[in-house]
């Protein structure tokens, strides 16, 4: 029994988008119906898991990492890495690989630190079509141009490295980093998966076709099976919402008319089921795309769920610093719901009218 509770706070999203799915196509008395661009998000997202899971699996993203902790300003360059290291690797990979390092380090207000790379690594991820899975989704469901994509998006993500670099100056002090082992040069792996991501990078931005993904599928089987080891429950997860979706098309009347309700919307409910799902679901009821990447965007601020890279470096500090948990969680969303109103203030400042 404790084994299938366990299974069920871990995979609370997937058992929810399943039992939604389950619950409207038997209300309807249909099965869903999932479109070619559902196949092609699924398609991608999996073939970018893989290559971002070969990414840590060879020490790639860590080994960029670790030269952060030469010299002075390390919570700086932290902040400034967990920033744009998503725009690339997506937030939650970042995450994975800063965090720890992080916690290796002697250095002061550690915790007020990796509170401030979650909140980077949301606001950083933002700004890229594949920084995390909700982006990936609007990016391509709404065939968006690359150029549209980041302009609208832009002044959140600059309002919040601002904002988030001058906390992180504030709490610099003088580091002494911690003594780690130093990692080998990179494996042949390392360099396919480096090159992999570029590849993937052009594909999902409409320069080269969709096709390439399967080199590195065929790679992995062939030659690295351990990178298969992808969050195959987030795919499952995805697909139970596409199809949700679909249902809800059927239940529901498009009433999200105007774009302040989308972006309101989306934002907080965000906080109860978290961004990835809200996108999801929002985006069959409004063609209110701008609206949208806000609203996920401004809701992976808040609380814990608001964002999957949250709880996932949430669980990285708690599993090493278990006395300070509560500690930490009232830290956390104090400062992110801070950023949180300061996300909506700031999308009714620039979308006034």
């Amino acid at each position: 029994m404790g084994r299938w509770i366990g299974y069920a706070k871990e995979e609370w999203l997937l058992l929810f988008s399943a039992s939604g799915l389950l619950f409207t196509s038997l209300f309807l008395r249909r099965f869903p119906s999932y479109s070619g661009t559902d196949l092609e998000i699924l398609y991608i997202l999996f073939v970018l898991m893989v290559v971002t899971t070969g990414l840590q699996k060879h020490h790639v993203v860590e080994k960029i990492a670790r030269q952060l902790e030469r010299g002075r300003f390390i919570p700086v360059k932290l902040i400034l890495a967990t920033f744009f290291f998503p725009m690339l690797v997506t937030n939650d990979v970042a995450l994975l690989s800063i965090v720890p390092l992080t916690m290796l380090l002697k250095v002061e207000r550690k915790e007020w630190l990796i509170i401030l790379e979650i909140l980077a690594a949301n606001a950083g991820s933002a700004l890229s079509p594949f920084g995390n899975p909700q982006n990936l989704f609007i990016y391509w469901f709404y065939r968006v141009p690359l150029g549209d994509f980041v302009t609208v998006i832009a002044p959140f993500s600059a309002v919040f490295l601002f904002l988030l670099l001058m906390a992180a100056l504030a709490i610099t002090r003088n580091g002494v980093p911690a003594k780690v082992e130093k990692r080998q040069q990179f494996s042949a792996s390392a360099y396919f998966y480096s090159a992999a991501l570029v590849l993937i990078a052009l594909a999902i931005l409409r320069v080269l076709p969709l096709a390439v993904g399967w080199l590195v599928i065929l790679y992995a089987l062939l030659a690295d099976r351990g990178s298969l080891q992808v969050d195959y429950a987030l795919l499952v997860t995805f697909g139970c919402f596409f199809g949700l979706t679909d249902n809800l098309q059927v239940l529901l009347a498009g009433a999200f008319s105007h774009p302040h309700h989308v972006f309101l919307l989306s934002s907080f409910l965000s906080q109860l089921i978290s961004n990835v799902p809200t996108a999801l679901i929002l985006a069959d009821f409004t063609p209110h795309w701008k609206s949208l990447l806000w609203g996920v965007s401004v809701g992976g601020f808040g609380s814990l769920v608001g964002s999957l890279a949250n709880i996932i470096a949430y669980r990285i500090y708690v599993r090493q610093e278990k006395q300070r948990m509560l500690r930490f969680t009232l830290k956390f969303h104090a400062v992110s719901f801070l950023a949180f109103f300061v996300g909506i203030a700031l999308y009714l400042l620039t979308h006034a009218g």
